[in-house]
């Protein structure tokens, strides 16, 4: 089989693999605040604490584990990996739906960041196979199939949770995530024969060393984390700022389909910005999504009815949908092979670094400060990362200029 089939056909699998895998995590997410209700009688502000807490917990444990995870990819496969990490989030997923407490729910929660990298890793699977010419376009295919298992899934879980309670939600994205597996081990695992560089293996100082010596790659690392603190701050409260703007009636699936409303921008958009990255620019399109998310993100602290927020999640669906497939291609094009797994997986570090700060300091905010508070940060912080990173980039030509 030819590379180019190879990667058509792993495509597919992984493309359907990251469908379940995104679609079983979102069924749950939208209504953890309220599965915190259920555990105790707890207060508006303890709910919204431990709500953050909770959601962030995961990222804990996959924030320190991902580049590990990542290198070993790199040196013994990433079909294996994944196989690993799918059972754990299997097991994890179905003890969540029979905890007694809202501390054992933060233990499982905790735990499952072991296994929380599987999505990143089938991006790192599948960008080494890639060329670099359509990087963008083939991560932003990929993306795609996480978008719609993301946009589908707080539907299916809202509606399951609102019929059927919340412990047969847990145990039903524990077997969604079986069929990943299964999915998984009919792929074939296929590196690209790098012609720039014959080296095979880099040290770890290596590895660390050849990111901060591209200032720019550096920079996109870096701004992973806040671009996920901007994402992620107003993920864990959402279910409780629909229920401020709607009341309590069909909660759980109107929270559903405010979470979803990012996704179907993110899907409209995902593969058609990764293509227009390829012909224009890495740098110049994540500059742009940036700073569009920034603007479009500030309405949120104006809104009065659940109509405006679906529709701001719309907004900001379509225009951060192509930062991660365009920061995957950027890093394939910047990382010899060798390392594209241990890089991408610092990558992720950082991200889920992101989403341990974000849900916090959104409880936390919108506990002291009030819903409005969450977006004109989450506004800033992209405002934030977009000018930083042309900051960097304008550098970085002129300094081609002058040495030309």
């Amino acid at each position: 089989m030819d590379e180019e089939r190879l990667l058509k056909r792993n495509l597919m699998i992984m493309w359907f693999s990251n469908f379940f895998v995104g679609g079983s995590m979102t069924m749950v997410l939208p209504f953890i605040s309220l599965y915190i209700k259920t555990l105790g009688n707890f207060s508006e502000t303890y709910v919204q604490h431990w709500a953050g807490i909770t959601f962030a917990a995961t990222f804990v444990t996959a924030f320190f584990f991902s580049p590990v995870l990542g290198r070993l990819g790199d040196r013994y496969g990433r079909k294996r990996i994944l196989i690993i990490l799918g059972m754990g989030m299997s097991v994890s997923l179905f003890l969540m739906g029979v905890v007694e407490t809202v501390w054992q729910l933060f233990t499982l929660r905790l735990f499952m960041g072991f296994f929380a990298g599987m999505v990143s890793i089938t991006q790192a699977f599948i960008s080494t196979q890639t060329p670099k010419h359509v990087a963008g376009k083939v991560l932003g295919t990929l993306q795609t199939g996480s978008i719609a298992g993301t946009l589908l899934g707080p539907l299916i879980g809202g509606f399951l949770a609102d019929s059927f309670g919340y412990t047969l939600t847990f145990k039903g994205t524990s077997a969604i995530i079986l069929i990943s597996v299964i999915l998984i081990f009919l792929a074939r695992e296929h590196k690209l024969t790098s012609k720039e560089n014959k080296k095979s293996y880099y040290t770890r100082m290596e590895v660390i060393q050849h990111i901060l010596g591209n200032p720019a790659l550096a920079t996109v690392l870096f701004i992973s984390m806040l671009i996920q603190v901007a994402l992620f701050s107003i993920q864990p409260i959402l279910a409780l700022f629909v229920s401020e703007l709607h009341g309590p009636e069909n909660l759980a699936f109107i929270s559903g389909l405010a979470f979803s409303a990012a996704g179907v921008g993110n899907l409209m958009m995902a593969r058609k910005w990764g293509d227009l990255a390829d012909r224009k620019g890495y740098l110049n399109i994540l500059i742009i999504l940036l700073l569009s998310g920034a603007a479009i993100y500030t309405l949120g602290a104006f809104v009065t009815e659940v109509w405006q927020l679906i529709l701001i999640r719309f907004g900001l669906g379509i225009t951060v949908g192509g930062i991660i497939p365009v920061r995957m291609a950027y890093i394939r094009q910047e990382a010899p092979i060798a390392i594209q797994g241990e890089v991408l997986g610092y990558n992720t570090s950082l991200r889920f670094l992101g989403n341990i700060v974000g849900p916090m300091l959104g409880g936390f905010l919108a506990g002291s400060l009030g819903f409005a508070s969450v977006f004109i940060v989450t506004s800033a912080l992209l405002l934030i990362s977009g000018l930083t990173l042309l900051a960097v980039t304008r550098r970085a030509q002129l300094s081609k200029s002058s040495a030309h």
